[in-house]
């Protein structure tokens, strides 16, 4: 039993029983005291249908009320009905006969004269009709035809949010059916807005048949003369008229509300005050009311009051959006440091790149002498984006007590880099290879921390000694800016995260969204176009073109999803960007290859069982290292090389030689453009002469053509 009339199954018989009442009073006579009931209820829920519409932020916090609408229009109807039945039977016998309520809208309302209760009524089905009915339903019509043209732009949003993962599975669920429930719910409202209309059409038919029938059946039944049964019927009549009336005005103002809102955080009261409390705005109210009240002919009784009161707002809220200003001026009071309390900022950090100082180098970022530092890391910042092709981010410069108090460290996520004693009285003196080596130079031993040249520290003084005998000079700031550099040169994949790939494959898609769309989101996602960037940025290919890369990567993944297959294809068809690091497309290519058993022998050996890549010995590794070094270090004009080998061995050789000799370009031989010359200037594993003489470039001689050339 109590499961039978539990809450949820009340609730839900309510909407059912309610139906059955409504068909009820259609079909069986209920007395007038009930017919009060009803007509009390449909007053309140009207009134409550109205500030349910009034109070909602969006139209689709109340997305049932065309559904509202059709069962108020029906509990109206239904007690028309009702009604009409009381005062057709009971109408002789007096204006209570159908119930107070229509006695007191009969003779309270219009004072007992019917013909004022007739043009009362004609009054407000004219407004309900033809302003408010006839307005909200336009309204509706029109927003119904723009919602649903909109909707393929809206879902199109929505994929595009969810591809780029601006949004979860779940928010895209509920933002589909937010725009599913829009539509349908404007589409009900050009709808029910016909309800209202239907029902003031039937008022005024139901008004005219219980005059007509109650004029009638007072004469002939009841035997009452014309004018009494005018002074009964008609009355009672029209007041019926005005009790049913009024609800349905109530729920014509509701729907155009409604169907007239603009989404927002405050309901409708609120939305109207706050833009109604403009200071600017009343003042002139004040200015023409005053006008207006200083006419003689006018009523200076009421407009000159009016014009005070619309002064009084001005000032009153010029007064509060000052004081409002001041306490948004003012800074909010800082709360005491719990010392008990650790917070985030104070145990991580949050910045990739962080340069740490010692107390004794803090004069460095000192804003009072011209914070050198801070200048120099942002040009080096700056440098780095220009070379790798990505906005780098920003570093950090912060004083620690775990450094010495001359020294700095570097650090990359963490992970500690590099650093150096400073000496800030004195001036580092590198020498570069260009040095007088008979100079004079007084000062302490030390070594350029970016490149491992000898150098000394020296006086300030002696800076221009040092200079004329061919010394570079620098001072502590640029030391640390340029080692900066340097460090982070060579590891600019690491400093490529996924929010900076998303802000490329962003800026591009502005310009050529088609291409990105052919990659990402599908079939590469971000973490795989970072992981992409990242491999070609470790070969050395710059990102800042990032089109041509683009293009490259949409082909390849057409042929396969395997990622380091994918960089062989893009390295192949970007051959011409690899090649024009070294020369231009014009120049010949000075290449270095393996000899064909050492390449037999590398790629006969061990296999990797993870990468699948061929595994060079220690000391085969050793000597291809030595080797193409000596082959570098003999080049008069110390231009880059490239080593060329076999597709299968490019990545094991390029691991092997980007720490023994990172000015050689490794490339497969699928990676040299067609129409590109080359020049055999040595052969790694054959016969070592002809390091002893290499000739350049230019010289054409016979003498000279044991240098091998061909065009790959």
């Amino acid at each position: 039993m109590n499961k039978l009339f539990s809450t949820a199954n009340l609730s839900s018989l309510a909407l059912p029983g309610g139906i059955l009442t409504i068909i009820v009073l259609m079909v069986v006579p209920i007395p007038a005291f009930m017919l009060d009931l009803f007509f009390v209820f449909n007053i309140a829920m009207s009134v409550a249908v109205l500030m349910a519409a009034m109070n909602a932020t969006k139209p689709l916090d109340f997305s049932s009320f065309p559904t509202v609408l059709l069962f108020a229009t029906l509990l109206r109807l239904a007690l028309n009905v009702a009604s009409t039945r009381v005062v057709l039977v009971h109408g002789h016998e007096g204006s209570s006969a159908a119930g107070h309520v229509i006695e007191a809208f009969g003779a309270f309302l219009i004072g007992g004269n019917f013909a004022v209760g007739l043009f009362v009524f004609m009054i407000l089905m004219i407004i309900n009709m033809v302003v408010i009915t006839k307005g909200a339903g336009r309204v509706s019509e029109v927003s119904a035809r723009f919602t649903l043209d909109a909707m393929p732009g809206k879902q199109m949003a929505i994929d595009a949010d969810l591809a780029g993962g601006l949004i979860t599975a779940d928010e895209a669920r509920t933002r589909r059916r937010e725009v599913s429930t829009e539509a349908d719910f404007y589409g009900s409202m050009d709808g029910a807005s016909k309800f209202v209309k239907g029902d003031a059409v039937a008022a005024l038919l139901i008004l005219g048949v219980n005059i007509i029938a109650g004029f009638c059946l007072g004469m002939i039944s009841h035997g009452l003369s014309a004018s009494d049964a005018a002074g009964r019927y008609i009355s009672l009549a029209i007041g019926d008229a005005l009790v049913a009336q009024v609800p349905g005005l109530l729920l014509s103002i509701a729907a155009a509300v409604i169907v007239t809102r603009v989404s927002d955080t405050r309901n409708l009261a609120g939305q109207i005050g706050g833009q109604f409390a403009d200071a600017s705005t009343w003042l002139p109210v004040a200015m023409i009311l005053l006008a207006i009240g200083l006419i003689p002919a006018m009523p200076q009784s009421v407009f000159l009051p009016a014009s005070g009161i619309a002064f009084w707002i001005w000032k009153s809220l010029k007064s509060r959006t000052a004081r409002q200003k001041v306490e948004d001026e003012t800074p909010a009071p800082v709360a005491a440091a719990d010392p008990g309390k650790i917070n985030l900022d104070e145990v991580s950090d949050h910045t990739l790149v962080t340069i740490e100082l010692g107390y004794g180098l803090v004069q460095l970022v000192d804003d009072r002498r011209g914070a050198p530092l801070v200048s120099r890391v942002t040009g080096v910042r700056k440098q780095l984006s220009q070379n790798f092709g990505f906005i780098v981010p920003q570093f950090r410069v912060r004083d620690s007590l775990d450094v010495a108090p001359n020294d700095y460290r570097i650090l990359l996520g963490g992970v500690p880099l590099g650093g150096m004693t400073i000496r800030l009285d004195k001036v580092m003196a590198i020498d570069a290879g260009e040095s007088n080596p008979t100079a004079n130079l007084q000062g302490d031993v030390t070594r350029d921390p970016s490149f491992g040249c000898p150098a000394r520290w020296i006086d300030p003084a002696q800076r221009d000694l040092a200079i004329a005998e061919g010394f570079l000079t620098v001072d502590g700031s640029t030391i640390i800016a340029t080692h900066l550099n340097q460090l982070l040169s060579e590891r600019p994949q690491a400093l490529l995260t996924p929010d900076e790939v998303k802000a490329l494959l962003d800026g591009l898609k502005t310009r050529a969204a088609g291409l990105v769309e052919t990659v990402y989101p599908s079939p590469l996602t971000l973490a795989a176009m970072t992981r992409l960037l990242r491999n070609l940025l470790e070969d050395g290919i710059p990102i800042g073109h990032l089109g041509p890369i683009l293009s490259s990567i949409s082909q390849a993944v057409q042929q396969t999803q395997d990622h380091d297959r994918i960089i062989d294809l893009v390295r192949a068809d970007l051959g011409a960007l690899i090649v024009g690091r070294i020369c231009s497309l014009s120049e010949r290519l000075p290449v270095v290859t393996l000899d064909a058993s050492l390449e037999a022998m590398i790629g006969g050996g061990m296999i990797d069982p993870t990468t699948g890549q061929p595994v060079i010995e220690p000391d085969l590794a050793r000597t291809i290292g030595e080797r193409v070094s000596a082959i570098m270090a003999a080049r008069s004009n110390g231009a880059a090389i490239s080593l060329i080998v076999q597709p299968r061995l490019r990545r094991a050789v390029a691991a092997l030689l980007r720490l023994r000799a990172p000015g050689c370009v490794v490339m497969s031989i699928a990676e040299l453009p067609e129409n590109q010359p080359v020049e055999v200037i040595a052969v790694v594993g054959g016969d070592p002469e002809p390091l002893l003489g290499l000739p350049g470039p230019d010289d054409s001689s016979p003498a000279s053509q044991p240098v091998e050339s061909m065009a790959a």
